[in-house]
């Protein structure tokens, strides 16, 4: 079985998370994992999962603006035109054999706002006919740009290693 984990990260924290489920995941399946700058659109290999994930800005996925006041604020990532965003909307609509997971990353004193990026992405995804493998889910960072709190890789692996237990059901007609 294959994976593909998709991920945006402007201060390496959400990278670091997708590394961490990468890890989790690859117990059981063949992972791969790209930065959304290198990631395949449409996608032409079989898959049986993809897991998506990026940084929550402004209650929700990222946007050209978002990411060029991230860059601001110091990030190492330039503000391309392509975000989780962008590339999800790319994606054809249809029925889809493959699942998707979605993460993103949260400032932890804002836990309770509405909105995420992984609740966006898991939207997004459904309207474009993907099934979800599991609820979407939220990992914490310190401040705006991390570190990540203690415990998240380790919760971000665990993840994973759930993920890698989901089993693709049968389309019905």
């Amino acid at each position: 079985m294959r994976a593909l984990i998709v991920y945006e990260s402007m201060f390496g924290n959400t990278g670091e998370v997708a590394t961490a489920v990468a890890r989790g995941l690859s117990d059981r399946l063949e992972v791969e994992l790209r930065d959304v700058s290198e990631a395949p659109s449409p996608i032409t290999e079989f898959l049986d999962l993809i897991v998506v994930g990026g940084p929550t800005h402004a209650f929700s996925m990222s946007r050209e603006n978002t990411r060029s006041e991230a860059v601001r604020q110091g990030a190492r990532r330039p503000p391309f035109d392509l975000g989780l965003r962008e590339w999800l909307e790319a994606l054809p609509s249809g029925n889809h054999e493959q699942a998707i997971a979605t993460f993103d990353t949260r400032v932890d004193k804002v836990r309770h706002l509405p909105g995420s990026a992984a609740k966006g992405a898991a939207k997004l995804a459904r309207r474009h006919g993907y099934r979800a493998a599991a609820h979407h889910e939220s990992f914490y960072v310190q401040d705006t740009q991390g570190p990540l709190l203690p415990g998240e890789l380790d919760r971000a692996t665990a993840w994973g290693r759930r993920l890698a237990q989901y089993r693709v059901p049968a389309r019905r007609p």
